[in-house]
């Protein structure tokens, strides 16, 4: 089986949970007769009560024969070495930018820790239902922050999708219908390289702990 290691990265309230919500619900992850809520990655009781990201938190789920790891990151300056230690953990990124807004003072942070890593980000223009969304606009943005920040020509040529997370849908063109995320999904399989596997190696692992606790 393949394996495509992905981290979503991007500004506070960008979208970036909320896409992870849509991409489990999409891929599979819970049976029919779930009931499931939102925020579902952020399960801490503080993430709760503040609605933030505070905690990287792993997931995965299943696209036709691959099976795609997802790491949702802070979005928060504060917790930035959080997002730094994951980005060596994945094999590309997803930067969520809002399609009013644009880039953002974290937007920038996350982005240059990805490109330094030499990594190949997928940008995702999302809330384009926004009455003020400026997608095309926004991608323009978003290309002249990566000149910016010394991106490479490979690093240049980053692909891009649109999207409405919250309604769980991605356009590859602002004018195709979609009523899915198949359009991020094919984009991930085919900008994303198969993470190396070593089968007949033995079996080794590295924990890490993602939360703090008084008793242990």
């Amino acid at each position: 089986m393949e394996i495509r290691n992905i981290a979503i990265i991007a500004h506070v309230d960008h979208g970036k949970t909320t896409l992870v919500d849509a991409l489990l619900k999409q891929g599979g992850a819970f049976e029919a007769h779930e009931q499931v809520g939102e925020l579902i990655m952020d399960s801490n009781d503080q993430e709760r009560e503040r609605g933030i990201t505070i905690y990287a938190k792993n997931t995965s789920i299943q696209y036709k024969d691959c099976k795609i790891n997802i790491v949702d990151t802070p979005g928060h300056a504060d917790f930035g070495s959080e997002v730094e230690r994951i980005l060596r953990t994945v094999d590309c990124v997803l930067l969520v930018v809002d399609a009013q807004e644009g880039p953002m003072p974290q937007t920038k942070f996350v982005l240059k820790k990805s490109l330094q890593l030499g990594l190949k980000p997928i940008v995702v223009i999302n809330k384009i239902d926004k009455p003020a969304a400026r997608p095309l606009a926004v991608v323009d943005m978003v290309f002249d922050l990566f000149v910016t920040l010394g991106a490479n020509d490979a690093q240049l040529d980053f692909p891009y999708i649109f999207a409405i997370a919250r309604e769980g849908v991605a356009k590859a063109k602002l004018d195709d219908t979609s009523t899915n995320l198949n359009p991020l999904f094919e984009l991930v399989m085919k900008h994303v390289a198969p993470a190396e596997q070593n089968v007949a190696a033995p079996f080794r692992m590295q924990p890490s702990s993602l939360g703090y606790d008084n008793y242990v």
